[in-house]
């Protein structure tokens, strides 16, 4: 599993610029450039008890990572080989304002 370190502040998901959801969706099917991928596992934060509990998780600096983006060097039969992966977004509402910082095309 790869090392995480996400800066999309306002995911529910996000601990301390790690990822308190046990694992990710990368997509991006057609990505020739990180800007192009996105993590569809983004929720902005919110105040329903859903959103507390998931801000009350324990963040994990490993996760599994689903990627649709087959595209990249790291992606292999839909999952992520990288042994670093970042987020982006530090501001984001919605997962398109998010992407994928350690996608490299092939």
């Amino acid at each position: 599993m790869p090392l995480l370190s996400c800066t999309a502040r306002t995911c529910i998901y996000n601990k301390d610029e790690y990822c308190s959801k046990g694992d990710i969706l990368v997509d991006g099917t057609e990505a020739r450039v990180a800007d192009e991928t996105c993590c569809r596992s983004f929720q902005e934060r919110g105040e329903s008890a859903s959103n507390k509990a998931a801000a009350d998780s324990c963040g994990c600096r490993t996760i599994d990572v689903d990627c649709r983006a087959c595209t990249c060097t790291f992606n292999k039969e839909e999952k992520c080989h990288a042994d670093k992966i970042t987020i982006t977004g530090g501001s984001a509402c919605h997962c398109e304002e998010t992407k994928c910082g350690s996608f490299e095309k092939r």
